[in-house]
């Protein structure tokens, strides 16, 4: 059987865009399909303008550490509305760079939702039909928000950058990382900031020291975390939303960002009708070549709720196109990914955490928690903290978590490390570079405890 293409792509995010180009160097015929804008969650809405408006929210801290340091330094009002230009502006240019090379591979491009009509057929909301020998669904995810009351009136992470002034207050649902990072990026652009997380604690997938930690921080900079909260209905209100919570009280906001989480976009694509099997999640299940359950329909990326960081979606895509067009069976390797959280302050970990330490047993924990010179001598009460979870016997660093400014940063090298399988002996054999935060990683000599 002959078809127009070698592979057609649904959705032109970070694992959407890999594929095609690699399947395309290959010589393949390769078109995508993106119905909003090419370069996916994490570069139009996503990662890229969260972390530039964390780089937009630090700098009130920078100056006022600066007259500590003995500089007559003073920071002025903040113009969102002139860095929100800058923003998509900067946006509009990484879109355009996508877009580039794609074609520069030799992908065709086609600005228009699709869905699938058979195992091999693409149909466009244009009315063109395409066949495929194959077909790559990588349409990521989206935002959740419940069915409650008066929902419209919540926003989502999407809305966030569009917004055309920022609000005089707002209350976040939700106490993941996307929660938390907003949570503190307004606040430290002058924005009164609640968040209600219907959990005992927030970021609740991540080291429980951390996750105290981190809380105790965001507290500290003047976020109202009000656990154990949940949202019951939400009111138009003269300047805003008024929310009514479970337990009976209300308050009025400027708006509320819900945050409770993102579902695989697979709606309204013909899915189920031609047997690819779902999860419960709605996922799309797909085994550890990326194939779904129709031969010749594969997934990549938050489609398939794996391991939804951008960086996955990109080997999930590089290794399909590997396997599929270059003749290279690869698998995606899902063990022991790091990851960073852009709170303030920044957290990052890789491996195993103390709690899951804790219920395998045999393993020792190495903590410190310190203040680091730069804001102690400014006087702030800034606390780091540094972790590593050992295995008793083998001696091996199973898990490493660290709360400190440019955490992110810290984790990449150390995360080589631990998935080359470095033993505490190792780390300890490793000279420190004093002076500096990182240096404990590699000078914590006695385990804090054992489990």
């Amino acid at each position: 059987m002959s078809f127009d293409l070698d592979l057609f792509v649904i959705g032109a995010g970070s694992g959407g865009v890999r594929a095609a180009r690699v399947a395309a160097q290959s010589g393949a015929r390769v078109a995508v399909a993106e119905e909003y804008r090419v370069g996916g969650t994490c570069v139009i809405r996503g990662c890229v303008p969260k972390k530039l408006m964390v780089f937009a929210s630090s700098f009130p801290a920078v100056v006022e550490d600066a007259r500590a340091y003995g500089w007559d330094a003073s920071i002025g009002s903040f113009d969102w509305s002139r860095f929100r230009k800058a923003l998509h502006d900067e946006l509009d240019r990484l879109e355009a760079i996508y877009r580039a090379n794609l074609e520069r591979a030799g992908v065709t491009i086609h600005p228009a939702r699709a869905v699938l009509e058979d195992a091999h057929t693409v149909r466009l909301d244009s009315g063109e039909r395409f066949t495929a020998k194959h077909i790559l669904i990588a349409t990521g995810g989206a935002p959740f928000i419940p069915e409650i009351p008066g929902r419209e009136l919540a926003s989502t992470s999407n809305d966030m950058f569009l917004m055309e002034e920022l609000p005089r207050s707002i209350l976040v649902v939700g106490g993941g990382y996307i929660a938390c990072e907003f949570a503190c990026i307004l606040n430290s652009l002058g924005v009164d900031v609640t968040l209600a997380y219907r959990g005992p604690q927030i970021l609740r997938a991540f080291d429980e020291e951390v996750r105290g930690h981190v809380s105790a921080a965001m507290r500290g900079a003047g976020i109202d975390i009000r656990t154990e909260t949940d949202v019951a209905a939400l009111h138009p209100a003269a300047d805003g939303v008024r929310v009514a919570f479970a337990d009976g009280g209300q308050g009025d906001y400027g708006r509320v960002l819900y945050a409770t989480g993102r579902v695989p976009s697979t709606g309204g694509l013909g899915l189920e009708a031609l047997g690819v099997r779902l999860r419960k999640s709605g996922a799309i299940a797909v085994d550890e070549w990326s194939q779904t359950s129709v031969p010749s329909i594969y997934a990549v990326g938050d489609v398939t709720d794996r391991v939804n960081l951008t960086p996955v979606a990109i080997r999930e895509g590089q290794a399909f196109a590997e396997t599929v067009f270059h003749g290279t069976p690869t698998k995606a390797d899902h063990d022991l990914v790091p990851s960073a959280v852009f709170t303030q302050p920044e957290m990052a970990g890789i491996g195993m955490t103390e709690q899951e330490g804790r219920e395998r047993g045999g393993v020792q924990i190495y903590s410190t928690a310190f203040r680091p010179m730069r804001t102690l001598f400014a006087g702030r009460e800034d606390r780091v903290l540094m972790k590593l979870v050992v295995d008793s016997e083998s001696r091996r660093v199973l898990g490493c978590h660290i709360v400190a400014p440019e955490a992110g940063e810290m984790i990449q090298l150390a995360a080589i490390a631990v998935k080359m399988g470095a033993t505490k002996e190792d780390f300890d054999r490793t000279v420190a570079v004093h002076p500096t935060m990182a240096e404990e990683l590699v000078t914590m000599k006695a385990p804090s405890r054992s489990w």
